[in-house]
């Protein structure tokens, strides 16, 4: 009788066993590249800031700084916060993120501000919203949901295909009228990747390739702007003074940096000289005041958050929790590896930011959101470990 007891008493105790503490790791990885980022906002856009002709600024040289450290202070305590909702809470809304996702592309078609060569933000108020963060966010549940829903019959056609076909047609058809190529680019990598890991037979993929190279080459064909990217990629110093000028001068920037970098603070780029220097291409003015060694340090710090990610994903309880960390960390490795190759001119310019270092408010409460997410999946993996321990004792005794 009394061992009866014990065991309901264990079992008692294995079902009321809390949430385990985040990953400390990932947590700090995460600081680390946030605040370095801050630190390069402020050097790579002071200039700009203090000689801005639009008056945005006000002459305020810290301008574009400060916004961006309140956003970072805020973007902390929104990850943290999202550390500590349960999995199958995000679970329960993947489809309402997706529906909001959804709205609000179709919103900035009407009443989307104009930049970077189409319609791609809302203003609210001192805010600019890009919905495409959003969808990024929004497909990755969805299709976690979708994944865990049809986990049997992910090999089949209707199942395994249709309705990811269906979502990602109408996320990058929404985008292509903006036009926004790069967040299309990225999203269909993201759900394609999704797809793979959750059981997509490879044959689907072939046919799905075929009709994306064909959709990319209509899009640089017709629009003027993407073909404008493409030559000046093949050949930046062909017009150095208008379709090449963005590039060349980042190059240059990535160039007079060397081995050791110009010194904190020292970029000439900056002056007015480098386009976007404290947004999609901050990383030109950090390999110029870094130099290649200080560069290469940030990207080994984002490759170890990357890895973590991976390991916090694969040590998941719960399939949902893999798929989720798996695509939000595809998504971060996606931004760093793009973005990069766009500031040293191996793929042409996409427009894509680097994550908690390009300047953008909502951009950053996003990520930091994302990483949230992946930190409430950890705080499971504990919860698993110390329940197989007790199981173990039970059977010893």
């Amino acid at each position: 009788m009394q061992s009866k007891d014990n065991t309901l008493q264990d079992h008692s105790r294995d079902l009321t066993i809390s949430r385990g503490p985040m990953d400390i790791p990932f947590l700090m990885l995460t600081l680390l590249l946030l605040g370095i980022g801050v630190v390069m906002v402020l050097s790579a856009s002071y200039a700009s800031a203090y000689y801005d002709l639009s008056n945005e600024t006000g002459g305020n040289a810290t301008y574009y700084f400060g916004k961006q450290l309140i956003f970072a202070l805020l973007g902390i305590t929104v990850m943290l916060i999202a550390s500590r909702v349960p999995l199958k809470f995000y679970r329960r809304f993947s489809f309402w993120v997706l529906g909001i996702a959804i709205i609000l592309l179709v919103a900035v078609l009407v009443i989307g501000s104009v930049g970077g060569g189409g319609k791609r933000w809302i203003l609210l108020g001192p805010i600019s919203v890009q919905p495409s963060e959003i969808a990024k966010i929004g497909v990755i549940l969805a299709f976690a949901k979708l994944i865990c829903r049809y986990k049997n019959l992910m090999g089949t056609f209707k199942y395994g295909v249709m309705p990811f076909a269906v979502v990602l047609g109408v996320i990058v058809g929404l985008l292509f009228l903006e036009p926004h190529l790069s967040a299309s680019i990225i999203i269909i990598i993201l759900g394609a990747v999704m797809m793979f890991i959750g059981g997509t037979r490879l044959v689907w993929f072939v046919g799905g390739l075929i009709g994306v190279s064909g959709l990319f080459f209509i899009a640089i064909t017709v629009l003027k702007y993407s073909s404008e990217r493409i030559s000046a990629w093949l050949n930046p110093f062909a017009d150095t003074g208008d379709t090449g000028y963005q590039i060349v001068q980042s190059l240059y920037a990535v160039g007079s940096g060397g081995l050791f970098g110009l010194g904190l603070g020292q970029s000439r780029q900056k002056f007015l000289y480098l386009p976007e220097e404290h947004n999609d291409f901050i990383f030109s003015i950090v390999s110029e005041e870094l130099g290649f060694i200080g560069a290469m340090l940030i990207l080994t710090l984002f490759a170890l958050l990357i890895i973590r990610g991976y390991w916090i994903a694969l040590h998941s309880r719960s399939k949902y929790g893999f798929l989720v960390c798996t695509g939000i960390t595809t998504l971060l490795a996606l931004q760093v590896i793009l973005n990069v190759a766009v500031c040293t001119n191996l793929i042409p310019c996409t427009g894509i930011s680097l994550p908690f270092f390009s300047y953008g408010g909502s951009a950053l409460l996003m990520q930091l959101g994302e990483m949230g997410i992946i930190l409430s999946v950890s705080r499971d993996i504990p919860v698993e470990k110390t329940v197989k321990k007790r199981k173990r004792e039970k059977v010893s005794t």
